[in-house]
């Protein structure tokens, strides 16, 4: 697979700084939300795999302490599997990445930066995509972060 260059955004740092002032669960929330947001670019090529579902939702089952954190974990491991089997569709494999970050955020909160950043690489990978598209999810992932931390309730 090709190795893609990340467009920098202004928002890299803040993103960063913000991340390392929320708590946990937060984190994994906003992770799967990521995730979720590119899910799709999986799902097209992809219908009857679910791998990427079960780490996404493996993740908010943490938060609501609903599952235990190793099998968040075990979670991640497959979607982590699932972009090493779509390896020849650059942005559905970077979805899945996102998605197994997410997951494992529950394991180690800083996986969330990189559950956004796969985010936005499938983003950038998808055809027709440009640099403004990958502002305009950084700017969502930044937003949205902001508006989580406000709800938190942990």
């Amino acid at each position: 697979m090709e190795k893609t260059k990340l467009v920098k955004t202004d928002l890299d740092v803040q993103i960063t700084e913000l991340v390392n002032k929320t708590d946990h669960k937060t984190l994994v929330i906003w992770a799967c939300d990521c995730a979720e947001r590119v899910l799709a670019y999986f799902e097209r090529k992809y219908p009857d795999d679910n791998r990427l579902k079960k780490a996404i939702e493996a993740g908010r089952a943490w938060v609501r302490d609903e599952l235990k954190m190793t099998d968040a974990r075990k979670a991640a491991f497959t979607a982590h599997a699932a972009a090493r089997d779509a390896n020849q569709v650059v942005e559905a494999s970077f979805a899945a990445r996102s998605a197994g970050h997410a997951s494992a955020t529950a394991h180690v909160a800083s996986h969330a930066v990189y559950a956004a950043i796969y985010a936005v690489k499938a983003v950038l990978n998808t055809v027709g995509s440009t640099d403004s598209d990958v502002i305009k999810e950084r700017d969502w992932q930044y937003k949205h972060l902001i508006d989580l931390r406000k709800d938190t309730k942990f």
